[in-house]
């Protein structure tokens, strides 16, 4: 059967301007037409939505969250707060808010399993697209070296289903890399520098892997067919992940300072995923240590970002969310205009852009015959207003693959339609 989404304006996540009085046709999960054909045209058994009035965008993407992440405090981290059972029910409620919220896809950044993307595709909980990670890669006493203050690390057994991502020595880079293939990792995350929420002493600017071994990693995950994400905040470990070839720099916070790095992204097509939300809430912390770093990268971080869109990088839109509550994705797109994004920019970060950077271009991102139909419709103008798609109320419409995943439109506002 056939659905139509009538009359809508469209922002396609292409960048192109907005387009008024589109119809959308859906057929078998996917985009048949994008036109402009009459309503009364289309079989009796078509399934009509009129959506004039409204914005259709593609199904939104964030490209680093932390789905099975519930808050920042130690024994969180440590998953010890609560029995695995009541955890991991609660991640599966996050991803069902975060597809009712109009994220269709999400790119994972370390904590959530393969079972859980198993589990949405299988239809047993409903949830975005996930593209895994599984777990962080970092040397001893980098970011995926969970070491508690007292000096511990074994305090918590690991979970089996989340591989150990800790590295040695150089010789156990690659299988490292193979071990997270192998457990069901799509995307490869690793890290080479601290950040502004790690303990003492290993902060944003303070290096983890060597090039070699960073290398290493690059070329045993792309051999495997795996794109690297690298949390890198600055200073020699982000030089590092842009010189062993990192498909997208997470954080970037000091690219500002290396202008070179950008030149070398753009000639690369390494993407950037700036996650501002997430330092947005560190400047709230309880620990002196995370409010002074998040303060203190600040206007460089807003700086990277504006010299990036003039030497030509791509912006991905990614959250970090986890630690900061669930579902806060559409707070990145808000964030990214701020710094210096216009509203249309900043939506492509979280569609077009967004897409290519986790590699899922061929079928989502975009409103194009032939691609998945993963999309939402909005109450309203997020060029005019992008904090309306912090509002799920104001997510009038979400479809993935065709079916509709979130319906509110009985409680759209006339006015607006």
């Amino acid at each position: 059967m056939l659905k139509v989404l009538k009359g809508g304006r469209l922002i396609d996540g292409t960048g192109a301007g907005p387009a008024a009085g589109i119809t959308i046709v859906i057929r078998d999960g996917r985009i048949d037409a994008v036109t402009t054909r009459a309503a009364d045209q289309w079989p009796d058994d078509a399934e009509v939505i009129d959506v004039a009035g409204m914005t259709v965008l593609p199904g939104l993407i964030d490209c680093h969250d932390h789905l099975a992440m519930h808050g920042y405090d130690l024994a969180r981290r440590w998953g010890i707060d609560e029995p695995q059972s009541t955890r991991t029910l609660r991640t599966a409620k996050v991803l069902e808010q975060t597809l009712a919220a109009g994220y269709t896809t999400i790119r994972d950044a370390a904590g959530l399993d393969a079972g859980f993307k198993r589990a949405v595709e299988e239809g047993l909980i409903a949830g975005p697209r996930l593209v895994i990670s599984l777990n962080i890669i970092s040397p001893i006493g980098g970011i995926g070296d969970r070491v508690s203050p007292s000096g511990f690390s074994c305090c918590v057994p690991q979970d089996p289903l989340l591989p150990d991502g800790v590295v040695n020595s150089l010789a156990d880079v690659r299988p490292v890399v193979r071990r997270m293939v192998r457990a069901g990792a799509d995307v490869i995350k690793c890290a080479t520098t601290g950040g502004a929420s790690s303990r003492p002493g290993h902060g944003p600017t303070d290096s983890a892997f060597n090039l070699d071994e960073m290398q290493a990693l690059t070329d045993e995950a792309h051999a495997r067919d795996r794109r690297v994400m690298c949390h890198a905040l600055g200073g020699r470990g982000l030089r590092i992940a842009v010189e062993a070839g990192a498909d997208s720099i997470e954080h970037g916070c000091y690219l500002n300072e290396e202008p070179e790095l950008l030149d070398e992204m753009a000639r690369r097509g390494i993407f950037f995923t700036p996650t501002f939300a997430v330092y947005d809430f560190h400047r709230k912390s309880p620990y002196p240590h995370v409010r002074e770093r998040a303060h203190d990268l600040k206007e460089h971080h807003i700086e990277s970002v504006r010299r990036a869109l003039s030497t030509g990088v791509k912006i991905a839109a990614g959250t970090d969310a986890g630690g900061h509550s669930h579902p806060s994705n559409a707070l990145e797109i808000e964030c990214l205009v701020r710094a210096g994004l216009t509203p249309l920019q900043a939506l492509q970060a979280a569609t077009g852009w967004a897409a290519e950077c986790i590699g899922r271009e061929r079928e989502v991102g975009t409103v194009e015959k032939g691609k998945l139909a993963d999309l939402i419709v909005v109450d309203g103008d997020p060029l005019a207003d992008v904090t309306i798609l912090q509002n799920p109320e104001r997510i009038a419409l979400v479809l993935k693959g065709g079916e509709i995943a979130a319906n509110r439109m009985a409680k759209a506002s006339p006015a607006r339609r």
